[in-house]
């Protein structure tokens, strides 16, 4: 039934929501399995290369699904030239009556054509049903597969005043347990963490996951001059394949080679002016490399770049009720008026503030 189709793409949202930080550049992708009014199978995609949703709902059926409805946030594949077989064919091969859909895929491979198939094979499809938040759940591969660029998101732990740090040359911590709890769930979520090569020389972070289960993100350095100290936690990992360094192009060979050595991967870009390192030509690389989402994570300068040139999709301010009075102050720029505030949540004594732009075609 009609008033039914919400109830169950949102069951799917749930199911999806599991594969977070281990499926990309895949979406993330729930189905669930309905006969006579009554869940007969469930099924999520798991990581990337594995089983997807649909597959794994049909596995999973407690009883024969013939005539049966599959609900899926997104279109089901069609094409093969990928790791796992298409689901379309499945779908018909196991005469499911009705397929309700969230969101079409954006990629050109399937858009529609997964849908044209299974209606070809006399099976209903009912399509945008809570498309909004498919397309919030998926925000990241919808832009890496529209844009060819990951989805970046600027996490700044700020005073009540709007102060970041005391000072650009002094550690300063601002926001409680809560909070950095939420940083690392949201490391997890994320294919890939950024930040400057002065946050590196002050704070020393391992811009890992450990507060919460979860996958570690490749950790990206911008360090035009490659000045990192070498025993800094992020040169020095156990996982030194994800670490990835963005460098100018007449850099020391042999501060490279060092760094090579130890397993760390070192890109070496132009500049965009002004000594530092080009962020789009950056940007581009991490798509190449199938970097779907960006999580910036500081510091000021940094931030700075990818505001004044417009690079970011999402804002999340985590607010502590400190006051400095002195110190590093962000958002004097007209970037910022684009932002509509999206969400406002209590973690512990601090606050956390979502601002993001509309998302456009």
């Amino acid at each position: 039934m009609l008033e039914d189709y919400p109830k169950y793409i949102k069951s799917c949202f749930k199911l999806a929501e599991k594969g977070k930080g281990f499926v990309s550049p895949n979406p993330l992708v729930g189905a669930v399995l309905v006969k006579n009014g009554k869940v007969i199978g469930k099924g999520f995609h798991k990581k990337y290369g594995s089983a997807h949703a649909e597959v794994n709902a049909i596995k999973n059926a407690t009883e024969n699904f013939e005539g049966s409805t599959l609900y899926c946030n997104l279109e089901p594949c069609c094409h093969t030239n990928k790791k796992t077989p298409p689901c379309v064919p499945l779908i018909i091969q196991n005469k499911i009556n009705k397929v309700v859909i969230s969101n079409l895929d954006p990629n050109k491979d399937v858009n529609g054509k997964g849908i044209s198939q299974l209606r070809n094979a006399g099976i209903e499809v009912i399509s945008g049903i809570l498309e909004d938040e498919g397309r919030e759940l998926n925000k990241f591969y919808f832009k890496y597969i529209k844009k060819k660029l990951p989805y970046i998101t600027l996490k700044i732990a700020q005073s009540v005043d709007g102060k970041i740090s005391e000072s650009r040359n002094k550690q300063t911590w601002l926001t409680g347990k809560e909070s950095i709890k939420y940083v690392h769930k949201l490391r997890s979520e994320y294919d890939a963490v950024l930040v400057g090569a002065n946050t590196i020389k002050i704070d020393d972070p391992q811009l890992n996951v450990r507060e919460v289960n979860g996958r570690n993100p490749v950790r990206i350095s911008i360090d035009g001059k490659l000045s990192i100290p070498f025993n800094s936690k992020i040169l020095n990992p156990v996982d030194p394949e994800k670490t990835w360094v963005f460098t100018s192009k007449n850099v020391d060979e042999k501060k490279i080679k060092i760094l090579e050595e130890r397993g760390i991967k070192i890109f070496k870009i132009g500049s965009a002016g002004q000594n530092k390192l080009d962020i789009k030509k950056i940007l581009k690389i991490l798509a190449e490399q199938k970097i779907t989402s960006l999580l910036v994570e500081g510091g000021a300068n940094i931030f700075s770049q990818f505001v004044e040139q417009d690079l970011f999709d999402e804002i999340i301010i985590l607010q502590a009720p400190k006051i400095l009075g002195k110190g590093v102050t962000l958002f004097n720029t007209k970037a910022l008026k684009k932002l509509q505030l999206l969400s406002v949540n209590k973690l512990g004594k601090d606050v956390k503030l979502v601002y993001g732009k509309k998302f456009s075609d």
